[in-house]
């Protein structure tokens, strides 16, 4: 892990050097916040973004050498991933509520002659501590390598740092209903969870469990806030022992609400999954 971040830094040192020769050379032209940027980062449309783009890992990788990254995902070499993944700078990575959102990037020969200009879409998955622009993509190599034109995917990533464009759309984890992964570390008192595999948005900004009953033994039917842990991962501390099988409720960017019921149940253990039966669609 240590050799992983390591490598990240010096990749994004180099970036950083490549970005200020080329802003000494010919002058920087500042990106703002406009209107249009804010709704097309919360998806609402808009046209395309430019950006910076860097990639990491291996050429053909998912980026970190675990296939995990900051947001918590697992196995991001594997679907409905398939390495096509990035580090987000904070207006992309927004502290953890950009985890999991999906857009398309693309470069076109102006920004250099092994692009094709075809437009490939990935998600949010990590972040990006070394920003080179007010929005940069660090790429992990398989994506960055599939905006070249056929054949031309070494050649691309050879050039380190590129201008691109890019705009939010919805994602389409086909064939898969949200997920839980029970974090290692929970315990009775201590709850916490990955949520992953949301559709459209792509992103939860919200949290709630219920509990099956309270410890008196009644039905609670009451929602208890979780509140976010680490990109996204939430989790909940108790002052009493929970009483599972537990409910778990999700919001969206979008606010719409999605209620999971009994989806972890009495005899759940850490490290584990639980696919639910429901998906924003």
């Amino acid at each position: 892990m240590a050799a992983a971040i390591a490598s990240k830094q010096v990749a994004a040192l180099v970036a950083l050097l490549a970005v200020l020769a080329v802003v000494h050379g010919a002058g920087a032209q500042a990106v703002s916040y406009n209107a249009s940027a804010v709704r097309q980062l919360r998806g609402k449309g808009g046209g395309w973004l430019p950006a910076k783009a860097t990639w990491y890992g291996a050429p053909n990788g998912a980026g970190p050498d675990d296939n995990g990254g900051a947001c918590g995902f697992k196995h991001t070499n594997q679907y409905p991933f398939m390495s096509m993944t990035s580090c987000g700078n904070e207006p992309l990575f927004k502290d953890g509520k950009g985890c999991g959102s999906c857009y398309q990037i693309r470069c076109v020969r102006k920004n250099n002659p092994a692009c094709s200009g075809v437009p490939k879409t990935v998600m949010i998955t990590d972040m990006n501590y070394y920003p080179v622009a007010k929005y940069h993509f660090d790429l992990s190599g398989t994506a960055f390598g599939s905006m070249a034109l056929p054949g031309l995917n070494d050649k691309l990533r050879h050039a380190g740092i590129i201008d691109m464009q890019f705009r939010r759309v919805p994602c389409n984890n086909r064939g898969l209903n949200v997920n839980f992964h029970v974090e290692a570390g929970s315990n009775p008192v201590y709850f916490a969870v990955l949520v992953e595999y949301a559709n459209k948005d792509g992103t939860v900004v919200q949290v709630d469990l219920m509990e099956s009953k309270s410890p008196r033994g009644g039905a609670t039917g009451r929602w208890t806030p979780m509140r976010r842990s680490w990109g996204s991962v939430w989790r909940l501390d108790s002052n009493h022992r929970l009483q599972a099988p537990f409910s778990l409720r999700i919001r969206n960017e979008s606010g719409k609400t999605l209620v999971a019921k009994d989806v972890i149940p009495a005899n759940w253990r850490p490290n584990a999954d639980y696919r639910s039966f429901v998906q924003f669609n």
